[in-house]
């Protein structure tokens, strides 16, 4: 006679699992409106506003874009841009020579090859000129409703801090934020680690004794309330 042995989850991985859900759970809580700061109407004005943003913070981008949204229409106007006009606009985001030649570079993709609409899948984004998986998955969280893990510095710190992740390279902490996170809860559990790091869990001062889920944080340089 065989015995069918049927698989069950590990204690650790139910431990991580139910751990996980106290640190989301708690996190839905404390930032119940987990939407991207930039600001934007469109995904191709998302798409521009998250290349402007590395190096950068959203709070300058969002003071460069208004004009910016309003110079260029569409893909084909980013395509049709002239270099040191667009540089001008763009400057105080800070490597303003690189981002606009990738802004023009990406419109001459979009109209090229996706009709200048913004692609909905990770294989095509991270084609485009300036986009890696960050901004891709961004995109595909904040205007495709796609599930999504982004990782930026700030969910890095986080998710090191929380002990979710041990790795330095971002696409090692996607997967690893992936393996412990439900899917459908991709998007905005990365986007609630991103703010949180962003004004609570900050990288030189963090504010401890603020920190919502201080009692599941298992950084040794976390500071005594």
């Amino acid at each position: 006679m065989t015995v069918k042995v049927t698989s069950r989850p590990s204690r650790r991985r139910s431990g991580t699992a139910r751990r996980v859900a106290v640190i989301l759970d708690t996190l839905d809580r404390a930032i119940p409106d987990a939407r991207v700061e930039l600001n934007h109407t469109d995904p191709l004005e998302l798409l521009v506003a998250t290349i402007l943003s590395a190096q950068s913070t959203d709070q300058r981008v969002n003071q460069v874009t208004p004009a910016l949204f309003q110079r260029y229409h569409g893909a084909a106007g980013y395509a049709e841009a002239q270099p040191a006009e667009l540089e001008a606009l763009i400057r105080s985001t800070g490597f303003y020579k690189s981002k606009a030649k990738n802004l023009i570079a990406c419109g001459r993709a979009l109209v090229e090859r996706f009709g200048g609409r913004v692609p909905d899948n990770m294989n095509d984004l991270v084609t485009l000129p300036g986009v890696g998986r960050k901004t891709a998955n961004v995109m595909l969280g904040g205007c495709f409703g796609k599930p999504a893990v982004i990782v930026d510095t700030h969910v890095k710190r986080v998710a090191q801090r929380l002990g979710l992740t041990k790795s330095e390279d971002p696409d090692v902490i996607e997967q690893d934020l992936q393996a412990v996170i439900p899917m459908e809860r991709w998007t905005s559990a990365s986007q609630r680690l991103l703010l949180h790091g962003r004004y609570v869990c900050l990288a030189r001062r963090p504010k401890c004794e603020v920190c919502p889920i201080y009692a599941e944080c298992v950084w040794e340089g976390k500071r005594p309330r």
